[in-house]
This record gives structure tokens, C-alpha cells and sequence, in this order.
């Protein structure tokens, strides 16, 4: 019985180094893929980081330009803001000059109405009295 047990655990440590020894050949072979995957993706990686790189200069220098562009938009819409107040401004002296002109031809017109009837009131009573 004892050569029969010592039969078994010589068989069951057999056993065990023979999966063992392909545990670790499947280990090998899987690390092995492993490296061979590391290795492409870096070589795939790296010209990828490269482009990316560029991309985000890219993507600054559209981002200056942007903010060029709308600081120069702000300054143009304080132009057209100022320009704006300033025709207003201007109409409303134009509508002052343009009503005190009206006011001084309106006067002046009266006026000429007014001597013209003294003129011919006088002009036919004169004629009436000689």
C-alpha cells in the first residue's frame, strides 16, 4: 500500500510539473504577444502623437486668430457705435439748423407780408387821397 501511494504522488507530482511546463510555455507564448503587440502599438502610437501635436499648434493658432478677429469686430462695432452717435448728433444739429432756417424764413416772410401790405395800403391811399 505504501509503494501504491508513492505510486500515486509520483504520478500526481508528474502530473502537476507536465501542466506547469505548459502553463508556462502558454505564458511564454502569450508574453511574446504581448511584446509583439507593445511594439506595434508604439510604432502606430507615435506618429499619432506627432500629428496630434501639430493638430493642437493648428488649433492654437486658429484660436489667436479668432480672438484677433473678435477683438477686431468689438473695435469695428465701437466705430460703427461711435459713428452712429455721431450722425445723430449731426442730424440733430441739422434738424436745429434746418428748423432755425425755416423759423428765420417764416419770420422774414412775415415781414415782407407785412411791409408789402403797409407799402400797398399806403401806395392806394395816397393814390385815393391825390
Amino acid at each position: 500500500m505504501n509503494s501504491l501511494f508513492w505510486g500515486l504522488i509520483t504520478v500526481a507530482i508528474v502530473a502537476a510539473v507536465i501542466v506547469f511546463i505548459y502553463v508556462l510555455m502558454e505564458l511564454r507564448s502569450a508574453i511574446r504577444s504581448l511584446r509583439e503587440l507593445l511594439k506595434t502599438t508604439e510604432s502606430s502610437l507615435k506618429p499619432t502623437l506627432e500629428e496630434l501635436q501639430l493638430t493642437l499648434k493648428s488649433l492654437r493658432n486658429v484660436t489667436d486668430n479668432v480672438t484677433g478677429v473678435t477683438e477686431d469686430i468689438r473695435a469695428l462695432s465701437g466705430s460703427v457705435r461711435d459713428v452712429g452717435e455721431n450722425v445723430k448728433h449731426v442730424s440733430d444739429l441739422v434738424g436745429g439748423v434746418t428748423s432755425s432756417a425755416l423759423i428765420k424764413a417764416s419770420g422774414l416772410r412775415a415781414g415782407i407780408n407785412a411791409a408789402l401790405e403797409v407799402l400797398l395800403k399806403n401806395l392806394f391811399s395816397r393814390s385815393r387821397s391825390a
